[in-house]
């Protein structure tokens, strides 16, 4: 059998062999690494997908919106975006001289703080706390063209009504105190609004800080709003005795009286032109005789043997003494305060007003 000869390639051949062989042959990116070091870059870029750049602007995402859902973040909103009949607002009279104070605060030194402001159901802002500051920045976007346009709000996360009452009479509270009557009629409005069970619970829980003797106080005046709100003239300046007195008459059943001498009266002009039509009716009610009222056990430990003390469970302690003066009660305890004792001496003195 006769031999073949084998040619060398030519140097074309052997070119485009290698041709061949590096295009089927993925290239390292360094000549010096490891292939095990090559194959585990490559399973970890291909494990997560996400460079470090990345990864920052996704942390940095996710602490954004914990900061949003939180309420940390003050925005610009348009002051038309901005709704205030959600609700019913606890200030029944702005005081023209403190908002136009307001008003040139803003104008020096800006809003110092946010209003606060919630998205309905239908995605429109609802403010819940500021409504002088939303006044003031009104009325300087109708005086300068530019800057005014926008306020400063903190959005919450959207709340039930209670909560949403609860955070506006707070700030109210805090800053500039509201009137007695101002505390009776948000109460008795609030409960309406189906935000609390009853006016009741509206003064417990708008009211929670308050004192026993101030919350029963809040409720005398919530009456006064519910029998004669539509009638008063100037509930705002009723002072606390005043509307206090109202209030006991409304309970003795001459609400009919009061409300026809006030629709009936012409020309009142102040709230002592008012008052002198109700106090005739207050005081024939006051001097009535009062019905006796057989009282039920108390809710204290019994007297001692000396019949001169009394320890209530409530940790306060009542002494009785005399003098050459007369007689005199001695109230001691943890919470015993000034409003307390002027609950109490009300009720002393409609037990010994004269029949």
């Amino acid at each position: 059998m006769a031999k073949r000869r084998l040619d060398p390639p030519s140097a074309d051949q052997l070119a485009a062999m290698d041709a061949e062989f590096r295009s089927e042959t993925p290239e390292r990116p360094g000549r010096g690494a490891a292939p095990i070091a090559q194959v585990a870059g490559e399973a970890a870029h291909l494990g997560t997908g996400e460079t470090p750049a990345a990864k920052m602007n996704r942390l940095d995402a996710d602490k954004l919106r914990a900061a949003e859902e939180a309420g940390l973040l003050i925005e610009e909103i348009p002051l038309d975006q901005i709704k205030t009949d959600d609700l019913v607002r606890d200030r029944t009279i702005i005081d023209q001289a403190e908002l136009d104070e307001l008003i040139t605060s803003i104008t020096i030194n800006g809003l110092r703080l946010p209003v606060e402001v919630y998205k309905d159901g239908q995605g429109a802002y609802q403010l819940i706390s500021g409504y002088r500051r939303m006044l003031a920045f009104t009325a300087l976007s109708r005086t300068y063209t530019g800057g005014y346009g926008k306020i400063k709000a903190i959005v919450r996360a959207p709340r039930n009504l209670a909560t949403s009452f609860m955070a506006m009479v707070e700030e109210n509270e805090i800053r500039a105190n509201l009137s007695h009557y101002e505390r009776g009629r948000i109460a008795v409005l609030a409960a309406r609004q189906g935000a609390f069970n009853s006016t009741d619970e509206a003064v417990a829980q708008l009211f929670v800080a308050a004192s026993k003797a101030k919350r029963s106080k809040v409720k005398s005046f919530a009456e006064v709003f519910e029998c004669l709100g539509d009638v008063l003239q100037f509930p705002e300046d009723l002072t606390e005795r005043r509307g206090l007195r109202i209030a006991a008459a409304i309970r003795h059943g001459v609400e009919d009286k009061l409300r026809d001498a006030l629709e009936g009266a012409k020309g009142i002009e102040s709230i002592d032109n008012e008052w002198a039509l109700l106090e005739p009716i207050i005081d024939r009610v006051e001097a009535a005789p009062k019905p006796a009222v057989k009282m039920g056990r108390p809710k204290a430990r019994p007297l001692p043997a000396k019949g001169n003390e009394m320890q209530l469970s409530s940790g306060v302690k009542l002494t009785r003494s005399s003098d050459s003066k007369g007689y005199f009660i001695r109230i001691s305890g943890p919470s015993v305060d000034a409003e307390t004792l002027d609950a109490a001496m009300q009720e002393i003195a409609h037990l010994f007003e004269a029949p």
